[in-house]
């Protein structure tokens, strides 16, 4: 049976350019996996920051039951929530929280995995010593992001230079985008968000990694490299002064490797927003056999994937939650 697994091409020279893996569902080796019971296909479109977790477990769902073939498509977590209320797919991948009036339209989140946005610079940037010497507060964020009041580095760091910030943000209606804007402050949304919009989490990680005075937010699966642990060349992220104090303190400098960002998501070190849950989003409780036993399935043996894929498990009790609410659902 074929796979079929589809991004958008325009993408494609991106992820290349910034040595980003794509992963893809592999051909199931039919001659070694006798038939099992589960077949049919699933279909999932919306956010990016859910998209490589989504193949990994789409990629090892299909080795136990090649029965099953997947259509994973990114486009942003408002395409997949679009396309879920729509009928157009199974999952919608969700990357924010859900509003009421989508569950009034028949949006039913499952949270199965967390991840946060990082605001990234450029490591070229000419004051680059000096930013990891001090951070950036969450103020001088919202004074660049949200009411324009900063708009050179000198304004930033207490210096003269006049050098402008090239703020960037997400042109399409992105999780990553209202999660940074909520951490900004509570009542703020993706549209408040100043700079120049680019589509996607690949794009405005180009965007960034172009420009030494570039300023943006990205989630931290395009932020750092799956194998190295690294971050991605071109991109460094910016740390956030938390306690304001203007000196970058050891209990606040987690972004040395995909490992420490992911342990200080799962403590809290790192903040919540911009650190959030990830859903995959059905129209109406889930009840076809097949979703049900994905979904089962990712909230339990999946799990064991986050890791590699630089994602973080949900606090145990969340999981429990999850799955005892989607068995009472059938």
């Amino acid at each position: 049976m074929q796979k079929k697994l589809l991004l958008p091409l325009l993408l494609l020279p991106l992820f290349t350019l910034l040595n980003f893996t794509t992963p893809r569902i592999v051909p199931a080796g039919a001659a070694n996996h006798p038939p099992k019971a589960l077949s049919g296909k699933i279909t999932m479109s919306g956010a990016y920051a859910l998209y490589p977790m989504a193949v990994k477990w789409g990629e090892e769902f299909r080795k136990l039951n090649p029965g099953v073939t997947f259509d994973i498509q990114g486009g942003g977590a408002g395409k997949g929530m679009t396309d879920v209320l729509s009928g157009t797919v199974n999952f919608g991948m969700v990357s924010r929280d859900i509003s009421p009036d989508e569950v009034k339209k028949g949006a039913y989140g499952i949270a199965v995995c967390k991840i946060a946005v990082i605001p990234v610079i450029n490591p070229n940037n000419p004051y680059i010593e000096l930013i990891k010497q001090k951070g950036i507060t969450r103020d001088q964020f919202y004074k660049i992001f949200i009411s324009g009041e900063i708009t050179t580095w000198g304004e930033v760091l207490g210096n003269k230079s006049m050098k402008p910030i090239k703020i960037f943000t997400r042109s399409d209606a992105a999780g990553a985008a209202e999660s940074w804007a909520k951490f900004l402050g509570s009542s703020y949304k993706q549209e408040d968000l100043g700079g120049t919009g680019v589509f996607g989490d690949p794009g405005l990680a180009q965007a960034v990694a172009k420009d030494p005075l570039a300023m943006g937010f990205n989630n931290i699966n395009f932020v750092y490299d799956n194998k190295s642990r690294k971050p991605q060349p071109g991109l460094f992220p910016c740390p956030i002064d938390l306690n304001n104090n203007r000196v970058f303190d050891a209990a606040e400098n987690v972004y040395g490797s995909l490992d420490i960002i992911d342990d200080a998501i799962l403590s809290g070190a790192y903040p919540s927003p911009p650190a959030r849950a990830l859903y995959l989003v059905t129209k109406g409780k889930p009840g076809n056999p097949l979703m049900v036993a994905f979904l089962q399935w990712a909230l339990s043996d999946g799990q064991k994937y986050l890791d590699e894929a630089g994602f973080v498990k949900l606090p145990a009790d969340l999981l429990k939650k999850e799955l005892s609410a989607l068995t009472a659902s059938n």
